[in-house]
């Protein structure tokens, strides 16, 4: 059992990468959200929230195995906040790109609340949680430029063809 924690918490041993982790288990998250993105919107916001699910459980079981507080080899939480991120969103270059880099970008700064969950919660919860919001505020960026600037969305698509 313990073989299988660690390889759900690394995202298949993402999370082992000595320069980087959380990328390459964001890495990992890009991936399945391409097998997931092609499932219908209730499905897929139904396999996330499973998968949210499975890294709360998956990360408490972690933080004990490898005894130390969101340790940095668990990254199973990039991989449900970038699910979250990804949410209901269209499925363009633009938007996988941009929510990989967005995601990255608000999962290192933690804005509010993401850093008081990481600073004051403990617990699997709180590894997923902080992830969660940084997908959260991605999601909600990409539904204001599609409201916004719809054409932004499909600009790195049109460059692309």
């Amino acid at each position: 059992m313990t073989k299988l924690i660690i390889g759900l918490a690394s995202a298949g041993y993402c999370g082992f990468f000595p320069i980087a982790p959380g990328t390459f288990g964001t890495i990992a998250g890009v991936l399945l959200y391409l097998i997931f993105s092609f499932l219908p919107n209730p499905v897929y916001l139904f396999n996330t929230v499973i998968f949210f699910f499975l890294a709360w459980w998956t990360s408490e079981r972690a933080e004990v195995i490898f005894a130390q507080k969101d340790s940095p080899r668990i990254v199973i939480d990039e991989v449900t906040g970038y699910l979250i991120a990804m949410s209901l969103l269209p499925r363009t270059y633009t938007t996988v790109l941009g929510g990989f880099l967005f995601f990255r970008l608000f999962d290192i700064m933690k804005p509010p609340p993401a850093r008081y969950i990481n600073n004051h919660m403990k617990g699997g919860l709180a590894v997923v949680l902080d992830d969660v919001v940084a997908g959260l505020y991605v999601n909600i960026l990409f539904r204001v430029i599609h409201h916004w600037y719809p054409s932004y969305l499909m600009i790195f698509d049109n460059w692309i063809r």
